[in-house]
């Protein structure tokens, strides 16, 4: 990543809810302890589980010559990148290849943990039941796949219910997976590191954007730069806690008509630019220049995506490093922003789990082209999870090289 990472204005509310952040926080995964099959459950039964054999987590400052050891000890070894958001729960695991990497498994499913959350400030009992649910899948994948390496990460929904850090604690016991609450800025650090090798090519300056379930980040980043591969320095950035659960949780839906629909619409996009107005201002000046390039990486913009290329279903492949006119996602957002939840839902490509919350993610992207006029949106499938997998894979390769390092040192004072 970048030397500078942007300043995080809202870490100091970060701190008060208990976040915690970092720039890389490797850990191993392991899973809870499990009870010995010789020995009788509370109901005086051999429950059949085998213990799980203990291992070591590296941790920072550990002796090199026994991190050369872990790893000339883990053939096939995997790494794992695990994000729960507001919305959804994904899980990608991957094996390094040269300096990317090849996915072997991966998971993914809406779980709605921050339902209800904006009028309550708290996880539901049923969002949390249906979230662990999917995170005992995600443990039984984890462990399968031989998994050495992993990072699990939670947003904004964990980030503002005053349960949250229960609720983690709760995850931990129940499936061994230690999720690390991060803020805002570390959210966008990575959704930045996780795609922006799809940044289509240009001079001007480009804009980064993250599209979640409770929140939304913008990321300013240099303009042009010398190598696609290498990383943009972030120049401003902006989070604001609206996403489509959360918006839609927020402005009330009305059926009562084509003008109600429009008129709730409006009202989304009123919240949204209050919220990003302070970022507009301070970006006016790059936005004005010629050449400005935008970037999406959402759920939002890969659905508009797929309804431009009229697909029968997803395909990752034609929808991500595709580049759209911008006025046509607008178009398409006009267009759902009046249908009802059940003409939404019979579109190909979205269904009923997005029917009800597309339209605040239309409503949020268009306030986003409105403070950033790119003419063209390049569109990402990948984000958090790849730039955690980028993350851990940079830090074991610096491992590497202080390893050899000290090896050569170790070689000249021997030969001396």
């Amino acid at each position: 990543m970048a030397e500078t990472t942007p300043p995080d204005r809202n870490a100091r509310a970060d701190k008060k809810r208990g976040a915690k952040s970092g720039k890389v926080a490797d850990f191993r995964y392991t899973r809870p302890p499990q009870p010995d099959p010789r020995k009788p459950g509370r109901d005086g039964r051999n429950n059949g589980a085998r213990p799980a054999p203990a291992k070591a987590p590296v941790r920072r400052g550990q002796d090199l010559d026994a991190i050369g050891a872990l790893r000339q000890s883990h053939p096939g070894e995997a790494y794992a990148a695990l994000d729960l958001g507001t919305n959804n729960c994904r899980l990608l695991i991957a094996r390094p290849s040269g300096h990317d990497f090849t996915v072997i498994d991966a998971f993914s499913r809406v779980v709605k943990l921050g339902e209800g959350l904006a009028t309550t400030g708290r996880l539901s009992d049923k969002a949390m039941d249906r979230t662990l649910a999917a995170l005992s899948i995600c443990a039984e994948k984890l462990q399968r796949r031989n998994v050495r390496l992993a990072r699990s990460v939670a947003t904004e929904a964990c980030r503002r219910a005053a349960n949250g850090p229960a609720f983690i604690e709760r995850v931990r016991r129940e499936t061994g997976i230690v999720l690390d609450i991060i803020s805002a800025e570390e959210e966008a650090r990575l959704a930045v590191l996780g795609c922006h090798i799809l940044l289509e090519a240009g001079d001007g300056p480009a804009m980064i954007f993250d599209i979640g379930g409770g929140s939304t980040e913008l990321v300013l980043v240099e303009a042009g730069g010398p190598e696609a591969s290498r990383v943009p320095r972030i120049l401003d950035w902006q989070s604001v806690p609206w996403g489509v659960v959360s918006l839609t949780d927020t402005v009330a839906e009305s059926e009562e008509g084509e003008d109600a629909r429009l008129a709730r619409y409006v009202r989304m996009r009123e919240l949204v630019s209050s919220s990003f107005a302070p970022f507009a201002a301070r970006v006016a000046e790059a936005a004005a220049m010629d050449d400005i390039r935008l970037l999406g990486t959402s759920g939002t913009v890969t659905t508009l995506a797929s309804l431009y290329l009229e697909l029968p279903s997803y395909d990752r492949r034609a929808v991500d490093g595709l580049i759209v006119p911008a006025p046509a996602m607008r178009e398409i957002s006009a267009r759902l922003s009046v249908m009802t939840p059940y003409e939404r839902a019979s579109l190909p490509c979205i269904g009923q789990d997005r029917a009800d919350l597309v339209v605040a993610g239309c409503a949020i992207l268009e306030s986003i082209l409105d403070l950033w006029p790119a003419r063209r949106l390049g569109v990402a499938d990948r984000g958090i999870r790849e730039g955690i997998l980028r993350s851990l894979m940079a830090a074991e390769r610096r491992s590497e090289r202080s390893l050899r390092t000290l090896q050569q040192q170790r070689s000249r004072k021997s030969a001396r």
